[in-house]
Order: structure tokens, then sequence, then C-alpha cells
């Protein structure tokens, strides 16, 4: 196992920017609240930025709310290496998770700068804006935004406040009517790599601090309304009711079970987010509007299980005299990494003695809408007990310093070939 002292990477200034900016937005002792475009955002963006600045870079924030920092390479007009995350978060979330991914590229490109190396193409940072789609219910928007991806209606989503999402475009200081201008031509990016924390156990239970992803798994995830009719609680006989929430409630159970189906596969399904109305102990729920969120590795077998849920859906719905209304808000297939990029990371972590395993993310991150444009390859960090969203969320400074130097070395290699 590489040492700690041999490594290229500054670990101590890695370590204090993910402590400063752990208190931006601070909860729960150890967690974070960033909402995407929010006050605690903004403060954090602005925060990296003058990092970047002080590494070198030229930095900007675009019209999506994405921070990017720029080092020239030799060939200004190359298509570019991007290497970054984000550093929004969930309202109970950790302060590793996005943060690791953009604090390590930057170590990776001051790291270059001290060492004056000169990449043969140039080289972005970058924080996207809201990959979690926790406050507007659709992520990655950023990633999206500057590939040309976003759908109809995006800007006209409202987060729990009412709060559209260009109003709080405008409020983060960009210009919602200038969205095209942030956009990057085809082709221009070379490549994409991100470093993570695993968010799952498997680096732990290896004990291996480091592992290489190989895909990342295609999520599904689809907004239900069921409404039935109010009444009181105390009169309405139980065959006569139409509950809406012990339809949604059938809903869940049926989900769960269709993703524990098969005990060896990977397939996951979670309900995480819900609504009742009238939200009153002594009515019955005449409307209930609640997530959906399915994912696989194996888009035929994720789509077997949709119809199945599907028709589950139909079959309660009937059973208890509801309407329903189904939509679908994310719909990705999953996306394998680059093998040349893979067997670079092999390469250098073999070189260093990491030893790196190969495992797949069922989280997906920004790499994945970045893999519609262009090669990508993702580093994995060991995470304790594999938690995160929450604030108990934790991995080792000497586990991300080694994920950060297996970066550093990844992205040498590719802007020195």
């Amino acid at each position: 196992m590489i040492i700690q002292e041999a490594l290229t990477i500054n670990k101590n200034r890695l370590e204090q920017r993910i402590t400063i900016l752990s208190q931006i937005g601070k909860i729960a002792g150890t967690g974070v609240c960033r909402l995407t475009l929010s006050d605690e955002d903004r403060q954090a963006v602005e925060t990296v930025k003058s990092w970047m600045e002080e590494a070198g870079l030229t930095a900007k924030i675009d019209d999506f709310g994405n921070l990017i920092g720029r080092l020239e390479g030799e060939n200004p007009k190359a298509p570019i290496l991007m290497i970054g995350s984000h550093v929004d978060s969930q309202p109970y979330g950790g302060r590793f998770d996005g943060v690791i991914g953009v604090l390590g590229a930057l170590e990776v490109v001051q790291t270059m700068k001290e060492k004056n190396i000169v990449p043969s193409m140039p080289i972005e940072v970058v924080a996207f804006s809201d990959e979690e789609g926790c406050r507007f219910n659709k992520g990655l928007f950023g990633v999206r935004g500057i590939l040309g991806k976003l759908e109809e209606g995006e800007l006209d989503r409202t987060d729990k406040n009412g709060i559209t999402r260009r109003e709080a475009l405008v409020q983060f200081g960009c210009d919602p009517t200038q969205l095209k201008e942030s956009q990057y031509p085809v082709d221009s990016i070379h490549a994409f790599l991100e470093m993570h924390i695993e968010q799952g156990p498997i680096l732990e239970d290896k004990g291996l601090p480091v592992g290489i992803v190989t895909g990342i798994s295609g999520p599904l995830w689809l907004t239900v309304e069921l409404e039935g009719f109010a009444g009181h609680a105390g009169s309405v006989p139980m065959p006569m009711r139409k509950d809406a929430l012990v339809g949604a409630a059938k809903v869940i159970v049926a989900l769960n079970e269709l993703a524990s189906q098969d005990a060896s596969a990977p397939t996951v399904g979670t309900v995480g987010s819900m609504t009742i109305f009238p939200d009153s102990r002594n009515i019955i729920p005449e409307k209930v509007r609640f997530t959906i969120d399915l994912r696989d590795i194996d888009i035929e077998r994720r789509h077997r299980i949709e119809k199945q849920l599907r028709n589950r859906i139909s079959e309660i719905t009937e059973e208890h005299q509801l309407t329903c209304k189904i939509s679908e808000d994310t719909n990705s297939e999953p996306r394998y990494c680059s093998d040349r990029i893979m067997k670079i990371m092999k390469d250098e972590s073999d070189q260093i003695g990491l030893h790196a395993i190969e495992l797949m993310s069922g989280p997906f991150h920004d790499a994945l809408a970045m893999s519609y444009v262009c090669d990508y390859g993702m580093i994995f960090v060991r995470c304790k007990d594999g938690i995160s969203h929450n604030p108990k969320e934790f991995s080792t400074i000497e586990d991300i310093s080694l994920g950060t130097e297996l970066l550093y070395r990844t992205a040498l290699k590719m802007v020195k070939d």
C-alpha cells in the first residue's frame, strides 16, 4: 500500500478545504443542508471559486449555476478534460457527498500547477449545479444544461415553497434567458473524470480504500398521484372508504416486494417523499402524492419490474376505487465506463500499491449525463458502513487522499498521452 508520506497531492490542504466547506449549511453536528440554488449553495460555490482563483485557474459561474475553473493547455482549442462533481446536498445530507469530487479535482489541477505541468489539453474543474434533484424533483440539472439536454418545462418546476427553478436561478445570480450561451459545443469535451464516496458497503467490507467504477445503474423516477374521497374518520364504514393513503401504502409494499424478489440482483426501489391531503388526523386521506425511485444495472430487468409495478398499481386503485396519475421524472439506462480510462486507473492503482477493485454504482452521478457525450471514468472512496445522504456519512482523509492521488495520476496520464 502506498504510504501517506509519498502522496503527490497536498493532503493537509485537501482536508482543510473539506472542513471549511462542511461548515456551510451545517446541521446535526456533522451534516449539511445546501439545497441547490440556496444561499448556502451560493456561499459554498463562492468559497470554492476563491480557491480555484487562488490555485491560478480562471473561474466563473455560468447561467445554469455551474462553477467552472479552467487551466489552459498547450492547445487551448483541444477538447477539454473535465473533472468534478457537485457541492449541493440533500436536506439531511453528509459533508463528503460530491464535495470530495470537486475539491479532489481542484487538488489535482493545483498540484499540476505547482509542479509546472502544462497539460496537452485544457482541464476544467466543475462543481455542477443541482446534481441531487431533491429541491425541484429532477437532478443532474447543471450537467444536462451544458450538454443541451434539458427537458421542456424544467424551469417551471417548483420547490415545496412554490419557488420555480427559474426564480431560484435569478435569485442565485444567473440569467435563465441566456442558458444557451453556457452550453458546450458538440465534441468539445474529451473525457470526464469523477471521484465520489461509494455510498455503499462493498469497499469497507473488503477492507479497501478505493475502487474503480465500471458503470452506473439506470434510475427510473416516477411521481404517483392517487385520489380517493375525503370523509369523517369516525363515521365512514371501512368497506365504503376510498382511502388514497391505504392505496399508497399497498403500492409501497408492492414496490418493496418486487425490488426484493431476486436477492442476488442489485435492484433497489424506494419511496422517499410523500404528501397527503387534507393531512388531518380525523379525515380520510383524499389525495396522496409520492415518488418512486427504481434502479438496476440490468435495464431489461428494470423494465420487467416497472411493468409489474404498474400492473399492481392498477389493481390497487381498482380495489380501492381510486384514480391514478403517474408521471415520469427521470428515465436513464445503465451507462458503462470507458475501458481505456479504467485501464489507466487500474495500471496507476497497481503502480502505487492500491490494487483497487472494480465495482458498479447504484446511485447516479453527474458522470451519468456526461457518458452520453464523451468517455468517462469514476473512482470510489470507501465510506463508513456505506452510509450516505445522512449526517453520519464519513470517509477518512487518508482514503480520500488515496482516491485523489489516483485521480491525479489518471488525469496526468490522460493529458500527457
